[in-house]
């Protein structure tokens, strides 16, 4: 119980907390005239002028419930609890209910210090409600269950979110470790040329000084495309783990991935351009998004009956355009996994982009383009 103790009081605040938006201001501006008009309509307050102050003037605590979650619970609670005193009793209007977001948005976004403070404060203005006889023993213990029920919530969110995003991270991480060993196997080929080309030269240097200064320029430019490929790889280093020795795919492997057999969707696979001189880490990574986006496909894509594989080579980028025509009416607006999370970073860590998302009338696209050369560090 204390290392559980000693682990919430350590609790940092949750990260990234949403800025106030459109739906903050909305809740506000209905809540407003809502307690106006009960204010106005019940005639079983006690005190209506009262109650409808003091709820109109706890409406816009909840603008800065995300951001300053213990200052709002520390005004609103202490307010309730201090104006009680001067009354009577409690504020009736049943839309103070809004309250409950405070200790909500505390804990969902609080560290655990706060979280701990504010249900201290809590407790604290609930039990001097009872004392003073402006609250039954009933009704404190319903409350303290409500109040429970909220706190449950927002800790569950607040650890699935947690959740969410350290697999996030481990997507990208993987992503960063493939990339990593694709490119490691691409500058090995180069050093391979490169001392396979200086052993010729040697070996012919004494008789054909012309054939050893060609083999000078061909290792120039190898080592110029294995610069260019260690400057990528310092952006993405990570230590790879082990995997298969195989050599990396290029875009011409991408045809393996056309399928026109039952069962499952026709994959029709296009080349287009000019796929000559491409980076080896540029060719590797139009192959596994777009190995990536097939397998999506395939898995997600209900009904679908065909996806199509479009690469183009263009001057100075190469496209990659994975279409399919599933039904997308199941899909909600903003859903992608962790498989979209790593292609968008290979793409990023390569200076391109990568866009998903469903097409107007049928199906799921994916768009990527990455320059033709690799993005310098």
């Amino acid at each position: 119980m204390r290392e559980l103790l000693r682990s919430v009081w350590a609790e940092p605040r949750a990260p990234g907390p949403p800025a106030r938006a459109w739906r903050d201001w909305a809740l506000v501006g209905v809540l407003v005239p809502l307690a106006i008009l009960e204010g106005v309509f019940r005639s079983d307050l006690v005190t209506p002028v009262f109650s409808t102050v003091v709820a109109l003037a706890l409406v816009p605590t909840l603008l800065w419930r995300r951001t300053r979650p213990l200052l709002m619970v520390a005004i609103v609670f202490t307010t309730t609890g201090v104006a009680a005193l001067f009354v009577g009793h409690e504020p009736e209007l049943a839309a103070m209910v809004y309250v409950l977001l405070l200790p909500y948005a505390l804990v969902r976004w609080g560290s655990g210090r706060e979280a701990v403070a504010g249900a201290a404060l809590i407790l604290a203005k609930i039990s001097l409600s009872v004392a003073v006889g402006h609250l039954g023993l009933a009704d404190a213990l319903s409350g303290l269950v409500v109040m429970v029920a909220v706190v449950a919530l927002a800790t569950a969110l607040r650890y699935r979110a947690r959740l969410w995003a350290r697999g996030l991270d481990q997507a990208k991480l993987r992503e960063r470790e493939r990339l990593a060993r694709d490119l490691h196997d691409t500058v090995a080929h180069h050093v391979s040329a490169m001392a396979i080309r200086a052993q010729a030269g040697i070996a012919v240097a004494q008789t054909r000084p012309d054939a050893a200064v060609d083999a000078l320029r061909v290792i120039e430019a190898e080592a110029t495309r294995a610069l260019a490929e260690m400057r990528t790889m310092v952006r993405v280093l990570r230590r790879a783990q082990p995997a298969d020795l195989a050599p990396s795919p290029g875009i011409p492997d991408i045809m393996r991935l056309a399928h026109r057999s039952p069962p499952g969707p026709v994959v029709d696979v296009q080349l287009h351009g000019d796929l000559d001189d491409i980076p080896a880490t540029v060719g590797t990574a139009i192959y596994r998004l777009a190995q990536e986006s097939v397998t999506n496909a395939r898995r997600h894509a209900r009904h679908a009956t065909r996806i199509e594989v479009r690469v183009a080579a263009e001057p100075g980028s190469v496209r990659l355009r994975v279409s399919d025509d599933g039904d997308t009416s199941a899909i909600r607006p903003g859903a992608g996994g962790f498989g979209i999370v790593g292609m968008t970073e290979r793409a990023g860590l390569l200076g391109g982009t990568c866009e998903a998302g469903p097409n107007p009338d049928r199906g799921w696209t994916v768009a990527v383009a990455l320059p033709r050369a690799p993005a310098a560090a």
